[in-house]
């Protein structure tokens, strides 16, 4: 049974980890649409939160029973093959499929489907790409990695014929999708569980860039960018990068309030003119150009672009202001790989705090075990390291790595085995003028929240 017969047929879907960040938008979608769904999930999280708001019941556990009335179920590739819902499911003879073939299905639908793909950036680049649209009247819908604070949502269902997605590598899940414009941010070393090697990964990104049917848009300065895109063909290819050789690249940087970038934009060389961002980071100047050279290939001016991209500040969970507690600013961040640690911490730094905290939630133990020395080196750039046991998640830990191993090379860093310790720790020592960043890709940012509110 194909995954359209199974829609067709489906008077109810259930959502295995509907609260995940790639389940919650692709279930938000098919609710606006008047599917009836239901959900499951290990932990409670923001997400849920507005999952249940939409009025659909979610149970905590996941359990055999669940699925019983389900005419179809979804579920994430992080889910293990003896989830008792998913062999539940099976015994019973109810479809399943796992989420990208969901995400593929939404995504040719649309004629003009833009995935936006890379190991970096994606969700912060999606996010503004969609305000940008928003904005000047394309009604785009979008399917994001976090939440967009124009709409509150992951998922936004627009009237127009455009839908934007970030199409996420991992296990190659983004192959699935029909995108008809591809936009590559970058490439770099993640997922090399799966992938095993650089040049595997390059692969699927080329490929990714080849099921594009009208065109693809790369980082023109990322080395392994290039080198998987030499040679594309038979579509529209626009680069944006750091130099005057791509299609479109930025004048010197400078900082408005010692963190924004405020940039000149070229075409081809001549001036379009300037941009100031309301996000912070160097890394962001790219990102900005991505959405600069896809919203105008869409049909955009660029002026439309610079007032939106001026306006928007940010997704959920990237560089996300929470609170104040004791004269420290609280934030949120999603950085889970150590380039991200980096530039996150490293736009941190130029922010004028006294003292920059980076609380660190390692997120599976293959990619602490093998980045081990790339994230000690990246978390070293703040004043003050403190972290948290490993979030395993997907993985059972063969690589005998703990975060203590992480700890010995992080001079002065500490770790608790609690987010309560965490937490107490800290209101115990951060002091005026001090910034905490809450640091992963798991359910770190309940610490802030245990600071702030007193509760996760």
């Amino acid at each position: 049974m194909t995954i359209e017969q199974a829609i067709e047929n489906a008077e109810r879907i259930h959502f295995i980890g509907i609260g995940g960040s790639g389940m919650c938008p692709l279930a938000e979608i098919l609710h606006a649409e008047g599917r009836v769904l239901t959900g499951s999930d290990n932990n409670e999280s923001d997400t849920l939160k507005r999952i249940r708001a939409l009025g659909i019941p979610v149970t905590m556990g996941q359990k055999a029973e669940n699925v019983d009335g389900a005419d179809m179920v979804v579920f994430t590739a992080a889910l293990l093959p003896d989830n008792p819902e998913l062999v539940a499911a099976r015994e019973k003879g109810i479809p399943t499929f796992e989420r990208s073939k969901l995400f593929g299905y939404i995504t040719r639908r649309y004629a003009n489907c833009i995935g936006v793909c890379g190991t970096h950036g994606k969700t912060t680049t999606t996010s503004m790409l969609t305000q940008v649209l928003l904005e000047n009247g394309f009604d785009p819908s979008a399917v994001i990695g976090g939440k967009l604070p124009l709409t509150g949502t992951n998922g936004i269902v627009g009237h127009s014929d455009t839908l934007v997605v970030e199409a996420c590598e991992y296990k190659d899940t983004f192959l699935d999708l029909a995108p008809d414009a591809a936009v590559i941010l970058n490439i770099d070393r993640d997922h090399m569980e799966y992938f095993k090697t650089l040049e595997n990964l390059q692969k699927s990104f080329r490929t990714f860039a080849e099921l594009a049917t009208k065109c693809v848009i790369y980082n023109g300065s990322d080395a392994n960018t290039v080198a998987a895109m030499q040679g594309l063909s038979g579509k529209e290819i626009i680069t944006f990068g750091d130099d005057t050789t791509c299609d479109y690249s930025h004048g010197p940087v400078t900082w408005v309030g010692g963190a924004y970038p405020s940039f000149d934009v070229l075409y081809h060389g001549e001036t379009l003119g300037t941009v100031t961002l309301g996000v912070p980071g160097e890394h962001n100047v790219l990102n900005a150009l991505a959405v600069i050279a896809t919203a105008c290939w869409r049909g955009a001016t660029f002026e439309q672009c610079a007032a939106a991209i001026g306006n928007f500040r940010g997704a959920g969970r990237r560089f996300e202001f929470l609170g104040d507690y004791n004269g420290a600013k609280i934030a949120d961040d999603y950085a889970h790989h150590p380039k991200e640690l980096e530039v996150t911490l490293n736009a941190a730094k130029r922010m004028g705090y006294k003292r920059v905290w980076a609380v660190f939630q390692p997120f599976t133990f293959s990619r602490t075990k093998m980045l081990l020395d790339d994230f000690a080196k990246a978390l070293s750039i703040a004043d003050r390291v403190v972290m948290t046991e490993i979030m395993g998640s997907r993985e059972v830990n063969t690589y005998h790595v703990h975060t203590q191993d992480l700890a010995d090379e992080i001079p002065g860093s500490v770790w608790f085995d609690t987010f309560p310790k965490v937490a107490d720790y800290l209101k115990a020592n951060i002091g005026e003028g001090d910034l905490v960043i809450t640091l992963g890709c798991g359910d770190v940012y309940k610490i802030a929240h245990l600071i702030l509110r007193g509760e996760e």
